[in-house]
C-alpha cells in the first residue's frame, strides 16, 4: 500500500491554487503549514487512515523542483462527469492540458481519463473506470 505521494513545487501559492480547484471535490482536506501542502481524506473516529496522503512541497535540498520523467499521479474520480468537470477546473486553476478526457485505445473499454500538468509540470491524470458507464465500445 502507497502511504503518500510527494511532488515538488517552487511557487505553493499557485500548487495551492491548482490542487484546491480539484481535489477538494474529491474528498481530500488540507492541511497547510510552513513545510507546504498536504491532502489527505478524512477518517472517521475510530477508523484508519484511507491511504495515500498527497504533499506538495519545496525540495528538501533547496534546489528548485524538477520533474519525474514518467512519473505521474493518478487521482480516481467517482464518474466520466466528474473527469471532466474536475480536468476543466484544473485547467482553469493553472493547469497545462496534456490529453482531453476521453477513452484511450491501449486501455480497458471503460477506462476515462483526463491528463494535464500542474503548475510545476508535474504530470497528474484524472480517471474514472465505473463498468456501469457507457466505454469506449458501446
Amino acid at each position: 500500500m502507497i502511504a503518500y505521494v510527494t511532488v515538488g513545487a517552487d511557487d505553493i501559492g499557485r500548487a495551492k491554487r491548482f490542487y484546491n480547484a480539484f481535489l477538494p471535490d474529491l474528498g481530500y482536506t488540507l492541511k497547510e503549514g510552513p513545510e507546504g501542502l498536504s491532502y489527505a481524506l478524512p477518517v472517521a473516529s475510530g477508523q484508519v487512515p484511507v491511504l495515500p496522503d498527497f504533499y506538495i512541497k519545496p525540495p528538501f535540498d533547496g534546489r528548485a523542483a524538477s520533474v519525474g520523467n514518467g512519473a505521474m499521479v493518478a487521482f480516481e474520480a467517482r464518474d466520466q462527469q466528474q473527469v471532466r468537470d474536475l480536468h476543466t477546473a484544473a485547467l482553469g486553476a493553472g493547469g497545462i492540458g496534456e490529453g482531453k478526457p476521453g477513452f484511450r485505445a491501449s486501455y480497458g473499454p471503460h477506462f476515462y481519463v483526463g491528463y494535464l500538468r500542474d503548475p510545476q509540470g508535474n504530470k497528474i491524470a484524472l480517471f474514472s473506470s465505473d463498468p456501469t458507464e457507457p466505454g469506449r465500445d458501446d
